[in-house]
């Protein structure tokens, strides 16, 4: 039985996450988790809300055997097997059937998206915004992203210096990288009809936003 990846940041961010979705979902639900990486934030998730179903997903074909395996072990009737699924790609999963095809119990009432946009290229963006729109629930459905962002100084203060050291380091490992100006990541939500709902400050200089329907 081979070892489980692990990441240290996820295991240390996934309470306090865990502390906002309660707050802003609903009792009960079905949600759409994307870059779901080692699967620690879907298995977590799933066992605090099982009123919640999980659907974990990830872009890389090679993460998707240990979030199985971490799912197996959870062993939760509310956590789904993880699917492929590139925002880049014209259909959500990326491989199967695709999603809603008109059926309304395969819309979801959450799409939950973190620490994503920092490391892939800026153009996911764009394209996480429109799958959310095609994919959420008419209405009532929110997209929920966690991860650094850069906002206004004037409105929000000076930017910690350890995420500005955190964009550099990116940008040195990949130009395409690089942590997003807020009012960017708005823009793009709004081009698709969503806007930006609520705000949450985070530990360790993170955000974690809520854009719904406008």
């Amino acid at each position: 039985m081979f070892e489980l990846p692990f990441s240290p940041a996820t295991d240390r961010n996934k309470q306090p996450i865990l502390d906002a979705l309660t707050r802003i979902l609903d009792e009960h639900g079905t949600a759409l988790e994307i870059a779901s990486g080692t699967g620690q934030h879907a298995a977590w998730f799933a066992a605090a809300m099982p009123s919640w179903t999980w659907q974990p997903t990830d872009a890389d074909a090679r993460s998707l055997p240990a979030i199985a395996s971490r799912v197996e072990q959870a062993a939760l009737p509310n956590l789904r097997p993880p699917l492929l699924l590139d925002v880049m790609a014209p259909q959500w999963p990326s491989q199967g059937l695709a999603f809603a095809q008109g059926k309304e119990e395969e819309k979801f009432d959450a799409i939950y998206c973190a620490n994503m946009l920092h490391i892939a290229p800026w153009p996911t963006c764009a394209a996480l915004m429109a799958g959310a729109a095609r994919h959420l629930r008419s209405g009532s459905g929110v997209l929920i992203t966690y991860g650094p962002y850069f906002e206004d100084e004037a409105q929000h203060g000076p930017t910690a210096p350890s995420n500005l050291a955190f964009d550099e380091d990116l940008r040195a490992r990949n130009p395409a990288w690089g942590i997003r100006r807020l009012d960017d990541v708005v823009a793009e939500a709004r081009r698709v009809g969503l806007a930006l709902r609520e705000r949450h400050a985070m530990p360790s200089n993170n955000l974690l936003l809520v854009f719904g329907f406008s």
